[in-house]
């Protein structure tokens, strides 16, 4: 059972560093709204091409607009450290438990 768990924990590992990555990217992406960026550039269209996705799901479901405040990368930014605290945790108990 030691590989499962050994499994499970490297899955947990990688899960982490990825959800940690994509919020530096949402993070980063509310910076560069900030000022007007060159839509043209390079790193701003990879930042908007990969966090508009999850940004337009959440904008879509918000009920009311605030005007012209954007909640989307802060309720983005919650729900990656809810499934950080929560599924990545429970992987790695699921997996300690597993070892003993």
């Amino acid at each position: 059972m030691f590989v499962v768990a050994n499994f499970l924990i490297a899955i947990a590992r990688i899960l982490d560093i990825a959800l940690t990555i994509y919020m530096w990217l949402i993070i980063g992406r509310a910076i560069i709204s900030w000022v007007n960026p060159d839509p043209y550039n390079t790193i701003v269209r990879f930042l908007y091409s990969s966090t508009e996705p999850v940004l337009y799901n959440i904008r879509r479901r918000l009920p009311i607009s605030f005007g012209g405040f954007d909640f989307s990368p802060i309720i983005a930014i919650f729900a990656i450290i809810f499934i950080q605290i929560f599924l990545v945790d429970s992987l790695t108990q699921f997996a300690a438990s597993l070892g003993r």
